[in-house]
This record gives structure tokens, C-alpha cells and sequence, in this order.
């Protein structure tokens, strides 16, 4: 709190503190799936900002329609395989009044691909419409698995990735709204390259790793 607010925790009555997860266990969820005192409808009490990801993110799938249902502002990981229709119908159903802020899309392609898929993506959400939030996932487009097994991330495509995001918003004469990073405290060499320069490690990888 220190780092963030700028002030000693105990020395403020109260701290904003906003939480995001992905939606991933919907017992879990919908077990603190609530009403609320003067506020209408349904909240996820786990979060402030549910998410789904990339392997449940089917317009038809139970993820998405339990985001449906809830009040939060929500968002959908989107990837290559994201189609018009696939636009189309998450809009429907978790946007349909087109309301700012209610959606946000977090596109994950890598720093090869982004080039050429971000584009199509912000037509077909043009085409139908939406007014979503923008945001980058660097991390999960840009995974490499080295020849012992290790899954890797080289900070370089990160970075590629994330000037690229902002460039290619911008002259389609929108905002980048935020980027979806990963980070930790443990010593780990799941990110290589950057500052430091860690370089892919060559012992074998645990066997149970996936």
C-alpha cells in the first residue's frame, strides 16, 4: 500500500482496493453470487472484475452465461480463433445496451500474429457496435516451451507486443485501456531476457510440469 497510495496503510481509515480472477470455477463463484443492500440485481462477491478465459469463453458455454447474469463489469480473453459471430453473440449477451465500461476484451495473440488478427477483431467489434474496454495480454501469446521442457516467455515479444497493441489502437483511433500482466516475487525463469537477462534454462524439467 505503501508503493501504491503513497501513504502508510495504518495512516488511512480506509483503502480502495480493487480485485480482478478469472471466473474459472463456477461453484465456486456462484457460491458468493449475491444480492446487495440498494443496488439491483445479482453480484459476484468473490471480485470486483470476473474474467473468462481463452478454453471457456464459448458465446454458448455456461462461463459466459454465468457472466451474463451478474452485474459486475466482466471481461472475455480473445484469441485468433475469435470469429464475427463469435463477436456478435458475446455482445449480446454480456453488452446489450452497449453500456461503457460494462465489457472489456483482453486480446492475447503474441507478437507475431498481433499484427494481423487485433485488426480484424476491432472491425468486427466496430461492425457490431461495442464500446468495450481494450486491453493487452502479453504473457499467454507469447509462451515457448524449450527443448528440456521448461515453458518460457521472452520479454522482448512481450514488449513487441504491448508497443504494438498501443500502435495499432491507436491509428484505428481508439485507447489501449490496460495490459494484463503476470508477475511475482519468486525467483522463477518463466520470463526470460529483459534487464536482468536470464537465459533459458537447460536442466530437465520437472516430469509432472505442464
Amino acid at each position: 500500500m505503501e508503493h501504491v497510495l503513497g501513504v502508510r496503510a495504518g495512516e488511512t481509515d480506509r483503502i480502495d482496493f480493487f480485485t480482478t480472477h478469472e471466473a474459472l470455477h463456477l461453484d465456486y463463484e456462484s457460491a458468493q453470487t449475491r444480492t446487495v443492500p440498494r443496488r439491483p440485481g445479482y453480484f459476484n462477491l468473490t471480485t470486483h472484475f470476473p474474467w473468462v478465459g481463452l478454453r471457456t469463453n464459448s458465446p454458448a458455454g455456461a462461463h459466459i452465461e454465468f457472466l451474463r447474469g451478474i452485474e459486475n463489469p466482466v471481461a472475455i480473453k480473445v484469441g485468433d480463433g475469435a470469429t464475427r459471430d463469435h463477436v456478435a453473440r458475446w455482445l449480446a449477451a454480456l453488452d446489450p445496451h452497449r453500456q461503457p465500461g460494462r465489457l472489456t476484451l483482453i486480446h492475447r495473440f503474441g507478437a507475431g500474429r498481433i499484427q494481423d488478427s487485433l485488426p480484424r477483431l476491432i472491425e468486427a467489434v466496430h461492425a457490431e457496435g461495442g464500446l468495450p474496454v481494450w486491453m493487452c495480454d502479453p504473457m499467454h501469446g507469447n509462451t515457448q516451451t524449450t527443448a528440456a521442457g521448461w515453458k518460457t516467455r521472452n520479454f522482448a515479444d512481450i514488449i513487441s507486443e504491448v508497443e504494438q497493441a498501443f500502435d495499432i489502437h491507436r491509428a484505428m483511433g481508439q485507447t489501449l485501456g490496460g495490459v494484463h500482466i503476470e508477475l511475482t516475487g519468486e525467483n522463477v525463469t518463466e520470463c526470460i531476457g529483459g534487464s536482468r537477462a536470464p537465459t533459458k534454462p537447460t536442466w530437465p524439467a520437472p516430469t509432472n510440469r505442464k
